[in-house]
């Protein structure tokens, strides 16, 4: 990217933000005092200052407008949401510090509401218009790939259908291979050719080329400013995510790694966890459940609460909670529940329909054993059964277990009768571990709200 092009796009995003930002002012105030202009004349001038220098100085620390051509909306998004939580956090700090308690909660909430409503307007617009941009050829990155094979040739199919990152392919280089489509010449030719065609990044197949070569090109590119980029071929792994980790000064590539491998990740879905069951304990489960307990205990024998064991993270076991929905048996352990089952009273068939016999787990959640949003966990008979049916069945434990989950979300829930139907279960558990955002678990409980209200005939 030239650089002054690339200071153009920096200031665009520079100016676009603080547009947004002011413009979450105006209408929180408008909103909250009735007369915007209010909030600029009498009310806050010091927190307006506070706003804008904050924004500016977060952005510019944490190089948030260095962002890669090939990343998905949902990444930049979340990139966007997770810069919004920590200047909330420093106005907060700064709200504390400066002891400033008469400042409006409801004018700080409304603006945060609005911000991060024109902010997702706004990135996703410019996310689209410079893939528009560069899809007319405006805006592109030369390249050439050294080593000629399987692996070099999708990379190039995948420049030439994706115009709209702005990449156009010069040509290949090999050492063996020197006739044939795209091929520019031999490695001793690459530099010439790099030079002459203004060339911006080199990709070095691995399984093709020569180590000692690959060695000198990254000196050529240090010294001409062109990206060196290694090409491995992982496309056997390619359902899940590879990660550099560095033991000292050897580099480790882990095919295992999963999204919530990462500490900041962990760190927004615990917060989550803990804000939404707190939420849910305080406000619903309180007055909800000295009326379930006595309807429970009106109309049959043994007590409120069934706890049960079941597989957790890392395949460890842990008690989950439900209220109790069945009369007291000796199949719990081993039977699921199924339709017309005659061990569900009809409270405990009420409470099942609606999920309410789950409400105790956010205790779990609490307690650091489940999420709100995971796979469901399974009772210690079943994991042990379908790990020895279903492939990569144990994948799913990587993560914590849910209260709902991606496959509840999408109907797989209740009694699982067919094997085809665990293993529906799986491959959306295990998408979910590999896929994990805090965007789609939010997704993923409104879907489980939309079901709950609609009603599930799954749930029984």
């Amino acid at each position: 990217m030239p650089k002054s092009f690339h200071l153009k796009l920096k200031t665009i995003y520079y100016v676009g933000d603080l547009v947004a930002l002011n413009l979450a002012i105006f209408f929180a105030s408008t909103i909250k005092f009735a007369n915007g202009i209010e909030y600029h004349a009498d009310r806050y001038p010091e927190l307006f200052i506070a706003f804008n220098a904050s924004w500016l100085l977060l952005v510019t620390l944490a190089k948030a407008y260095d962002l890669p051509r090939i990343e998905r909306v949902s990444t930049r998004i979340y990139r966007i949401l997770g810069l919004i939580v920590f200047h909330g956090l420093l106005i907060a700090g700064l709200w504390v510090g400066a002891k400033a308690y008469y400042y409006s909660r409801e004018f700080l909430l409304l603006t945060y509401l609005f911000f991060t409503g024109l902010m997702i307007v706004w990135r996703t617009t410019l996310i689209y218009a410079l893939r528009v941009y560069r899809k007319t050829g405006l805006n592109h990155k030369n390249v050439v790939v050294y080593g000629y094979g399987d692996i070099a040739n999708e990379l190039v199919v995948f420049f030439r259908a994706h115009p709209e990152y702005g990449y156009q392919f010069k040509g290949f280089f090999d050492d063996k291979i020197t006739d044939g489509w795209g091929i520019k010449g031999s490695f001793k030719e690459i530099k010439e050719y790099v030079k002459a065609n203004k060339i911006d990044e080199i990709y070095c197949c691995l399984p093709y080329v020569n180590y000692e070569n690959i060695r000198d090109l990254i000196d050529f590119g240090d010294e001409s400013l062109v990206k060196i980029k290694l090409l491995t071929d992982f496309r056997g792994f390619s359902s899940k995510g590879v990660a550099l980790q560095r033991y000292d000064h050897i580099p480790i590539l882990s095919v295992t790694s999963t999204p919530l491998d990462d500490w900041k990740n962990r760190f927004i879905k615990r917060s989550f966890d803990i804000a939404f069951s707190l939420f849910v304990i305080v406000f619903i489960f309180s007055w909800l459940f000295p009326i379930i307990a006595l309807l429970i205990k009106l109309e049959s024998r043994g007590p409120v609460f069934f706890k049960q064991k079941r597989t957790g993270q890392d395949n460890k076991d842990f008690y989950c909670y439900k209220f109790r929905s069945m009369t007291v048996n000796q199949d719990a352990d081993k039977k699921q529940a199924s339709r017309n089952d005659g061990r569900i009273t009809r409270i405990g068939r009420f409470i099942r329909k609606t999920s309410i016999d789950e409400l105790p787990q956010f205790f779990n959640v609490l307690k650091g054993e489940m999420s709100v949003i995971g796979p469901r966990p399974h009772m210690l008979k079943h994991t042990e059964e379908y790990a020895k049916k279903v492939e990569k069945f144990m994948a799913r434990h990587f993560v914590k277990p849910g209260i709902t989950g991606l496959a509840q979300a999408k109907g797989y829930r209740g009694e699982t009768i067919y094997l085809h139907q665990m293993r529906n279960r799986v491959k959306l558990d295990r998408f979910y571990v590999e896929n994990w955002s805090i965007l789609l678990d939010i997704k993923i409980l409104a879907m489980t709200t939309l079901a709950m209200l609609k009603g599930d005939d799954n749930a029984f």
